[in-house]
């Protein structure tokens, strides 16, 4: 399969080894990967501070990177969604350029699951060395605008592709959260604007996992576990947080 690797702009800066942890994984599964050096942000943080109008060039330049992929796939379930229902070109020619690109762009677990359909992640993966409990987080993004997982309001049959995927990789002990699909409080651009609700939020959902004697938190969004990693440092814990592509490589 040949990939085009979509890092959102905060995980190169800040979390690079979460874009290598993702290019591992997808050339595990067998997929050729490339990494067009040219992508910037996405448009996203613009979107969602009511500047969508002002988000033309990132749209046009992602475009010109990603147009000749037969996949994108990314490791951030927000930016993925994005791209999905707001990416728009500037003319009829480019416009058609966008609305394939909006049916070829994955989050990793979704093409992991739905497209790769892997089923036996932990045979192509290092081995852990010792078992580990893990909390998973649900971010907002990915469960209710990807449907990666079933909401729990919701009458009918639980699934969950995150939980998918881990569960094939030994040593991982998945924990039950008391509340499964809270959200964190980061909300993008909410807490800046927001700053005291968000921080409180996050204490909330940091503390669900605390309370289940977790060694670490994971999730498919980098933005959700920067805020509560933040919280826990503050705080002076010892439990880490690793975005799933690094516990699927075993890279804790």
């Amino acid at each position: 399969m040949n990939v085009g690797l979509f890092i959102p702009c905060y995980v190169d800066q800040f979390y690079p080894h979460v874009a290598i942890a993702t290019l591992r994984v997808l050339e595990a599964v067998g997929c050729t990967v490339r990494y067009p050096l040219n992508q910037t942000c996405c448009g996203q943080p613009m979107a969602n501070s009511g500047y969508a109008h002002l988000t033309g060039g990132c749209d046009e330049n992602f475009i010109r990177n990603f147009a000749d992929y037969e996949y994108i796939v990314s490791p951030s379930g927000s930016c993925t969604l994005h791209i999905k229902q707001h990416l728009h070109g500037e003319n009829a020619t480019h416009e058609t350029a966008a609305t394939a690109i909006r049916s070829r762009v994955y989050e990793l677990t979704e093409f992991l699951t739905d497209v790769v359909k892997v089923t036996d992640l932990g045979t192509l993966m290092p081995k852990r060395t010792a078992p580990i409990r893990v909390g998973l987080h649900q971010s907002c993004h990915g469960q209710r605008g990807l449907h990666l997982s079933q909401m729990s309001e919701l009458m009918a049959p639980p699934f969950s592709k995150p939980v998918q995927l881990l569960k094939q990789i030994e040593g991982i002990d998945l924990v039950t959260l008391d509340r499964p699909d809270e959200c964190c409080g980061f909300g993008g651009t909410f807490c800046v604007t927001e700053e005291a609700v968000s921080a409180k939020m996050g204490k909330d959902r940091v503390a669900d996992h605390l309370r289940q004697g977790v060694d670490c938190i994971t999730g498919v969004d980098v933005s959700c576990l920067m805020h509560m990693e933040g919280i826990l440092k503050r705080t002076g814990s010892s439990v880490k947080v690793k975005h799933i592509a690094e516990l699927l490589t075993n890279t804790l």
